[in-house]
C-alpha cells in the first residue's frame, strides 16, 4: 500500500509542479500581452490625436497674434471718437476671439492654457489702463497711447507664443 502511495506521489508532485510553472508563465504571458495591446492602442490614439493637438496650437497661436495690441488696433478701427466705446469694442473683439477658441483647451496642457488666459487678461488690462489715462480724450488718442506703451514693453502675447512653441517642440520631439 505504501508503495502505491509513493508511486502516486511520484507522478502527482511533478505534475503539480509542472502545472504551477505553466500557470505562472501563462499568467505572465497574458499580462505582457495585455500591456502590449494597451500600448498599441495608446500609440494609435496618439497618432490620431497629434494632428488635432497641432491644429489647436495653431488656432491659439493665431488668436494670440490677433490680440496683439498693435495688430488688434489695425484690425479694429473705432466707430466713433468716444474712447469708452472704442475700449469696449476692443475688449469685446478679444473676448469674441477667445470664446471662438475655447474648445481648443482640451488639446493642451493646463499650464499652456493658463498662460494663454493670462495673456488675454493682461492685454485687456493694458487697454483698460490706457483708457484710464488722463491724456486719453478720444478713440484715436487711446490707439496712440496703447501703441506707445507697446513700443516700451513686450506684448503679453509674445510670452504665450514662446510657451506654445516650446510645448509643440516638446510634443514633436519627446
Amino acid at each position: 500500500m505504501e508503495e502505491k502511495i509513493f508511486e502516486l506521489l511520484s507522478y502527482t508532485i511533478p505534475a503539480i509542479i509542472t502545472g504551477g510553472i505553466a500557470y505562472f508563465f501563462f499568467r505572465e504571458h497574458m499580462t505582457n500581452e495585455d500591456k502590449r495591446r494597451r500600448y498599441l492602442l495608446h500609440k494609435d490614439a496618439q497618432k490620431d490625436a497629434l494632428p488635432l493637438r497641432l491644429q489647436a496650437y495653431e488656432r491659439l497661436s493665431l488668436f494670440l497674434e490677433r490680440i496683439t495690441p498693435a495688430k488688434l488696433l489695425i484690425r479694429v478701427s473705432p466707430n466713433s471718437s468716444n474712447k469708452e466705446d472704442y475700449e469696449r469694442l476692443l475688449i469685446m473683439s478679444i473676448e469674441q476671439e477667445f470664446d471662438h477658441n475655447l474648445s481648443q483647451q482640451i488639446y493642451m496642457s493646463d499650464q499652456c492654457w493658463n498662460i494663454i488666459i493670462a495673456s488675454k487678461n493682461t492685454t485687456i488690462q493694458l487697454i483698460r489702463k490706457a483708457g484710464l489715462s488722463e491724456k486719453v480724450t478720444s478713440a484715436d488718442k487711446l490707439r496712440e497711447v496703447i501703441l506707445t506703451e507697446m513700443m516700451e514693453q513686450e506684448s503679453p502675447s509674445n510670452a504665450a507664443l514662446a510657451f506654445i512653441k516650446k510645448e509643440v517642440g516638446d510634443l514633436l520631439n519627446p
